[in-house]
C-alpha cells in the first residue's frame, strides 16, 4: 500500500485536498493510506476548520502549528517540523496542491531528503515574479517527481522550460512525469453544487437576489497593502454599482477588513459605508461561496482560484491583477484583466453586464482529475 501525505496549510489547499480524499476513500482504500498534514498557515476558523467541516474532511492526522509569519519564518518553520514529521513517517510521496507558502516549504523538505514530490496544479504561471505564489509554484515543480498540470497551456509552460514530455517510469526528481489531468476543483463544483443550495437563505439575509448582484473578493497584499490600488478598485466597484444600479457582496478577507479603515481616505470610506449598492460581509465558507458565485451576476476577484469557480459557474470574470495564470479563461473572453485600474474595472464590468459571454469551452477536464491523479500516483510508486 503507498503512503502519501497529503499536505494542507491554506484555504484553497484544503479544498483541493477535499478531491483527493473523496477519490481515495471511494475508490482507492486499498491501495492508498493518506495521512493530512496542516501546516497551520490558515488557522482562523472562517479561513480552515469550517472547510473540513463543509466538505467532509476527517481532521489532520498532524497539525504543525506555524501561524502567521513573515514568508521567510513561516516557510523556515514548516520546513524543520515538515523535515521531523517526514523522517519520522518515512512516506512513499508527498503531496503539494498550487503555490502557498505551505507548497513552497513541504516540497523543499521532501525533495531534500530523497522523498518523491506530488505537485498538483503544475505548470501555471503568471510570469510575474513578484508575486510571491509565482516563486512557489515554479520551485516547486523543479523538485518535483510527478506534475499534474490542469491545463494544456499548464503542460505548455513545463515544456518550455525544458521538462522532457517522454519521460517515462521510473519516475525521479531528474526525470518526473508530466500529466494533463485536468482541475480538482472543477471535480468540486460539480460534486458540492447540490449541497450549496442549502445557503440558499443567505441571500435573503443579504438582500440579493438570484442574478441581480455582483460578487467581489479582494486579498492579495499588492492590493490591499497599497493605498492607491486598493482605493482605486473600491472606486471602481462603487462607480459601476451606482451606473448598473448593481448591489455588490464583498466578503471580506480577514487582512483586508483590518486594513481598510486604515488605508482608504475618509470620503471613500464614507460612500462605502453609506452606498446603498454595496455590502461588506465576513469570509464565506465554501459552499457558501460557491452559491453565492452560482447565483451572481458578474464575479470581481484577485484570486486565481475564483477566477476559475466563476468559468465553472459560466460567470464573466473581471480579475483585479494586471496578469493571471488562468490565461486560457482570458483568451476565451469571459474574463479581463483590469488591475486595480478604477476606469478599466468600470469600464470591463459594464461592458460584460451588457455582453455577458456564451461560450465557455471545456479546458478544464471532465470532472474526474482527483481519480485520474490517484490511478497515475498507484501506477508510478
Amino acid at each position: 500500500m503507498i503512503q502519501l501525505i497529503n499536505v494542507i496549510g491554506a484555504r484553497p489547499q484544503i479544498i483541493k485536498a477535499a478531491a483527493i480524499h473523496r477519490a481515495i476513500a471511494n475508490h482507492f482504500r486499498e491501495q492508498i493510506n493518506e495521512v493530512i498534514v496542516h501546516t497551520g498557515q490558515h488557522y482562523d476558523h472562517n479561513m480552515s476548520r469550517v472547510f473540513f467541516e463543509e466538505l467532509g474532511i476527517p481532521k489532520e492526522d498532524v497539525n504543525l502549528e506555524v501561524g502567521s509569519l513573515s514568508h521567510a519564518k513561516q516557510t523556515a518553520n514548516i520546513m524543520t517540523r515538515m523535515e521531523d514529521l517526514l523522517l519520522e513517517r518515512k512516506p512513499d510521496a508527498v503531496v503539494v496542491y498550487g503555490d502557498t507558502n505551505s507548497t513552497l516549504a513541504a516540497s523543499l523538505a521532501a525533495a531534500k531528503i530523497h522523498i518523491p514530490v506530488v505537485h498538483i496544479e503544475a505548470g501555471l504561471r503568471s510570469f510575474n515574479k513578484k508575486m510571491p505564489e509565482e516563486i512557489n509554484r515554479v520551485v516547486c515543480d523543479q523538485v518535483s517527481t510527478l506534475l499534474f498540470a490542469p491545463t494544456k497551456t499548464a503542460v505548455d509552460n513545463l515544456l518550455r522550460e525544458g521538462f522532457d514530455p517522454d519521460s517515462r517510469k521510473p519516475y525521479t526528481i531528474d526525470r518526473p512525469g508530466i500529466f494533463l489531468s485536468g482541475d480538482v476543483m472543477f471535480d468540486n463544483t460539480l460534486y458540492f453544487g447540490s449541497l450549496a443550495e442549502q445557503y440558499q437563505s443567505k441571500l435573503d439575509a443579504f438582500g440579493l437576489r438570484k442574478g441581480e448582484y455582483a460578487l467581489v473578493t479582494i486579498h492579495r497584499d499588492n492590493n490591499t497593502d497599497d493605498p492607491e490600488r486598493l482605493s482605486g478598485i473600491f472606486e471602481g466597484i462603487l462607480e459601476f454599482s451606482e451606473a448598473a444600479q448593481l448591489k455588490c457582496l464583498i466578503p471580506l478577507h480577514p487582512r483586508t477588513s483590518r486594513i481598510l479603515n486604515s488605508t482608504l481616505n475618509e470620503g471613500l470610506l464614507k460612500n462605502l459605508r453609506n452606498s446603498k449598492w454595496i455590502t461588506i460581509a465576513e469570509p464565506l465558507s465554501f459552499l457558501e461561496m460557491s452559491l453565492f458565485e452560482k447565483y451572481s451576476r458578474i464575479i470581481l476577484t484577485d484570486s486565481g482560484g475564483v477566477q476559475k469557480e466563476a468559468f465553472f459557474h459560466r460567470k464573466p470574470c473581471v480579475i483585479l491583477r494586471s496578469e493571471t495564470e488562468w490565461v486560457e479563461i482570458v483568451a476565451s473572453g469571459t474574463a479581463a484583466l483590469a488591475d486595480a485600474d478604477r476606469r478599466k474595472i468600470v469600464e470591463l464590468t459594464l461592458k460584460f453586464l451588457k455582453n455577458p459571454p456564451q461560450e465557455f469551452p471545456a479546458f478544464f477536464g471532465k470532472g474526474d482529475s482527483a481519480e485520474v491523479i490517484c490511478r497515475k500516483i498507484i501506477d508510478s510508486f
